[in-house]
């Protein structure tokens, strides 16, 4: 019997030792009932079967059992997709969704083996058979995966959000405690509980800001007319507050006037100022240059020190890639290092681009504004 004939014969058989391996996957499968472990084994079982009576070409198996079928053009999702989809709501890791696949592959050479005796199976179905296995593996794998993602993002956008409440109640109780005069060591807990709760914030903007790009809603920008000279000058002012050693030189030339968000412009040039105090030469300045033409403004921002390698380069915007000697100097500062990847984003969301070039002489981050929104 050929192998699609018996998967549509044998179906009830082949779902129960489905069933029965899928009960194994706990936690997430202790307290599911029969249909809930069988999900969507019974379609995916009858796709696998109308592929194998399919005609197809060698080069079509071949983008099969790599995962690159055609889409369908009758729905929006297959199968084995949904699959995926439902078995991350409930719980599953990825290594158990592929373990379902695993048991069914074995299952079913199995059993249709064993009736095939004592004639030999056909070897033609068993490489259809692995091929239509694997487009429906990676089907499951790449929805899965998709869900996780988004669900782990979604709650990272929550836990950012509801932390700012009791967040802000700590900064106003410590503002308060400032405002006491109650003594100097008073005053001194309450100055460092202000700048523990400024970093708090920063991390927890970072933290939103990321959960928002991941999501695919982008950085959220307010345009409005600006000066950018007079909102660039007051973001160095507090950084060179934040880092009283170190030099931080400002050059502004041409017309800064525009329409951007100057609150999201502020954090750009603060994430890349603090890219370069950290990563710069101790002993030499960070220099920043704004110049402004009859369409854009550019923003660059330097630093003299150890030349990026090329390879780090090229990813210098990525989000949670950094150099072991940066993620080390993150850490011990207590950041995310998501500043350029953020920095990326809020210059995207202006409709500008940001480069990053590095060599032996110094290292250099440009952002070009257009002057205005072109839609």
């Amino acid at each position: 019997m050929r192998l699609a004939d018996f998967i549509l014969r044998d179906m009830e058989l082949i779902l129960v030792q489905w069933e029965a391996f899928a009960a194994t996957l706990v936690p997430a499968a202790a307290t599911m009932e029969a249909a809930g472990l069988r999900d969507h084994a019974q379609q995916i079982l009858h796709a696998v079967a109308q592929d194998l009576r399919t005609s197809q070409t060698r080069d079509a198996q071949r983008e099969k059992s790599l995962g690159r079928a055609p889409a369908l053009l009758d729905a929006t999702e297959t199968a084995a997709q949904t699959h995926a989809l439902l078995r991350a709501q409930a719980g599953f890791n990825i290594n158990q969704l592929a373990a379902e696949y695993r048991a069914l592959r074995a299952s079913v050479l199995r059993l249709w083996m064993d009736d095939c005796e004592p004639a030999a199976p056909e070897l033609e179905d068993v490489i259809r058979f692995n091929e239509a296995i694997d487009q429906a593996l990676a089907e499951s794998v790449a929805f899965f995966s998709a869900q996780v993602e988004q669900s782990r993002n979604l709650l990272l956008g929550m836990l950012g959000h509801d932390m700012r409440s009791p967040l802000q109640a700590i900064q106003a109780t410590a503002s308060y405690l400032a405002a006491l005069h109650a003594g100097e060591r008073v005053s001194d807990a309450a100055g460092r509980l202000i700048r523990s709760g400024a970093r708090m914030q920063t991390l927890l903007d970072d933290l939103t800001d990321f959960s928002r790009t991941k999501l695919g809603l982008g950085i959220n920008v307010i345009p409005a007319s600006i000066n950018l000279a007079e909102m660039l000058a007051d973001e160095l002012d507090e950084m060179r507050r934040i880092h009283p050693d170190r030099q931080i030189e400002l050059h502004m030339s041409g017309d800064l006037r525009g329409v951007w968000d100057g609150r999201r412009l502020q954090q750009l040039l603060g994430n890349l100022v603090l890219n370069a105090v950290k990563y710069g030469a101790q002993d030499t300045p960070v220099r920043v240059a704004v110049t402004g033409d009859a369409k854009h403004v550019c923003i660059n921002v330097k630093n003299s020190g150890p030349a990026i390698e090329p390879a780090m380069l090229r990813r210098i915007f990525d989000p949670l890639s950094r150099g072991e000697d940066a993620r080390s100097r993150d850490n011990s500062a207590g950041g995310l290092g998501l500043g350029l990847y953020i920095a990326r984003g809020i210059a995207e969301a202006h409709h500008g681009v940001i480069e990053a070039r590095s060599d032996t002489t110094e290292t250099s981050f440009s952002v070009s504004l257009p002057r205005a929104d072109p839609s």
